[in-house]
């Protein structure tokens, strides 16, 4: 036995993993970092997550009560304690179905209230993007209106003389598409005289 001892040079488990000092913690966030520090030795094994715990359901209400009691003489000392029992079980189970019909009735005032959140968030939504929509048309069209302006202006100066030979031109293109033209003649044009 001291051949063993000597071996190992520590007392208590023999073996390969050297004995963890008792270490006790004085504050929860030590205890914490205890517990990390424990689960980090060995990252492999798998952290235990509890289940969550199961709601609390009421014993349902018998089918067939066999010891019904009546308002008869001769009831024992005993029978009121099972009266007793029987109607704590009974109000208990009401309770609960209190609760739970409330606790629906608030999950669906919670839905409809999301649904109302989030019909009046479209509907800013819509508001703000046809308000994005007339002041993006807005621009194009003041930027339309300036590049026909600034076209405009170049043109004027540039072709001040050439406008009169460009109208012969044009007149006689459209005379020549006329002509061209193998459908019926209509019986009026519109802008001429």
């Amino acid at each position: 036995m001291a051949a063993h001892m000597q071996k190992n040079n520590k007392p208590g488990k023999p073996g390969g993993k050297e004995a963890q000092p008792l270490i006790i913690a004085k504050t929860p966030a030590e205890e914490q970092r205890l517990k990390l520090e424990r689960l980090m030795r060995n990252p492999d094994k798998p952290a235990p997550i509890p289940d969550r715990p199961k709601e609390w359901n009421p014993r349902a209400p018998p089918e067939f009560v066999r010891d019904v009691m009546g308002s008869s003489a001769g009831a024992g000392s005993g029978e009121f304690h099972v009266y007793r029992h029987l109607r704590r079980r009974e109000y208990q189970r009401q309770d609960f179905l209190d609760k739970m019909s409330e606790k629906q009735n608030e999950d669906l005032d919670y839905l409809d209230k999301v649904e109302q959140n989030k019909q009046a968030a479209e509907e800013r939504t819509a508001k703000r993007r046809k308000k994005r929509e007339k002041l993006r048309k807005k621009k194009l069209m003041a930027k339309k209106a300036k590049e026909e302006a600034k076209k405009k202006n170049e043109e004027d100066s540039d072709n001040s003389s050439d406008s009169s030979e460009e109208e012969e031109e044009g007149k006689e293109e459209e005379e020549d598409r006329e002509a061209d033209d193998d459908a019926e003649a209509p019986s009026f044009i519109m802008g001429r005289k």
